[in-house]
């Protein structure tokens, strides 16, 4: 087990209650101080993907040829950021946390699933809890561009992605990826859709599915094979909206096959890479199988604090550093000083 100091949170006085924690910060805090330079990915199967980037505090990016190593770093090391559920990189919570990494001499970049950069994205097919592959698309990137330490941290459905994807990797993970952060995340995904049923989580429904639907209408005017997106809005849970779209999109077999297949929680167990699960225990998100307290490998961690609501963490100021930003920032760097401390001990090979 790593190293590492975890600082005791406590919610400011007034903002008590996981729906408090969650809500303010989403609505009230704004991040400044940092500048994204905007990167497009082209993807394999002809999509795309949009990277904002932020150079580590006091550096620049380096000018070189489009595509070589080396290209557009300021740091050896960078963290990767997926964002949750119809979030973006512009998001506060994600601003925040590249600006905690890069006040620490990482590089950040922030991804955007597809089509929630500000353009639809090319295909009929969107993003879900389980869409690794374009983390690794995201992966192979920064390793092409030469870094020599990579941190991947993920809020909520991008900490799914996240967490699955360690774990879908094994002991096959590239070498350069020093640790692993998921942030308020629904590892048990068929437990959190049954949570926000819950009548108290309707208007946290009705924004998810607003934004849903709207896209799902954009797919419908392209796309000939996309789902009706007539039922959509009347929807109130993501039994219905994932049996209806994101498993006939994807290529599930039910709403339940998708929860199967791309929850994160059974593949921790595969996880080889130092790797922490922080959701609070008031997440208004998150059922009670998303806090595995039995876990029998040493390398994931858990914490699980009483307070904290969903991507919350507030605290006074809203606009300095949120207590998930730092515990974040301090598991990665007791991750990469552990990597590069392991690595610098190891034999080296002579031919």
């Amino acid at each position: 087990m790593l190293d590492f100091d975890v600082p005791k949170y406590s919610p400011p006085v007034g903002l008590g209650g996981g729906h408090r924690q969650t809500v303010v910060p989403s609505v009230f805090r704004e991040v400044t101080g940092i500048r994204y330079r905007r990167q497009r990915l082209e993807l394999d199967d002809g999509d795309f993907l949009d990277l904002d980037l932020v150079p580590a505090s006091g550096g620049s990016w380096r000018a070189a040829a489009s595509g070589a190593r080396g290209a557009g770093r300021a740091s050896h090391r960078v963290v990767l950021i997926s964002h949750g559920l119809e979030g973006t990189s512009e998001r506060a919570y994600v601003r925040g946390m590249a600006k905690a990494f890069a006040s620490r001499g990482w590089d950040a970049v922030a991804w955007n699933h597809r089509g929630c950069s500000g353009e639809p994205n090319r295909l009929a097919r969107a993003y879900h809890s389980g869409t690794t592959e374009d983390l690794a698309a995201v992966v192979d990137w920064a390793l092409a561009r030469g870094y020599a330490h990579l941190g991947l941290v993920g809020f909520s459905l991008g900490g799914n992605v996240t967490l699955k994807y360690v774990g879908d990797a094994g002991e096959a993970i590239a070498p350069e990826i020093v640790g692993a952060v998921g942030i308020s995340v629904p590892v048990d995904l068929a437990g959190s859709a049954e949570t926000m049923k819950a009548l108290d989580r309707r208007l946290y429904m009705k924004r998810f599915i607003g934004s849903l639907a709207s896209k799902a209408e954009e797919k419908a005017l392209r796309f000939e094979d996309a789902p009706d997106p007539e039922p959509i809005r009347a929807m109130t849970s993501f039994a219905e909206f994932d049996a209806h779209v994101t498993a006939p999109l994807h290529g599930f077999e039910s709403a339940e096959d998708y929860w199967a297949q791309s929850s994160a929680l059974p593949v921790l167990e595969r996880v080889a890479v130092p790797t922490l699960l922080l959701n609070a225990r008031n997440d208004p998100f998150l059922a009670p199988s998303c806090f595995p307290e039995d876990l029998a490998n040493p390398l994931v961690r858990l914490i699980a604090p009483e307070e904290g609501g969903h991507v919350g963490w507030p605290q006074r100021p809203l606009a300095g550093e949120l207590w998930d930003e730092t515990v974040a920032a301090r598991w990665l760097e007791a991750a990469y000083a552990a990597s590069s401390a392991s690595k610098s001990a190891a034999p080296s090979s002579t031919a």
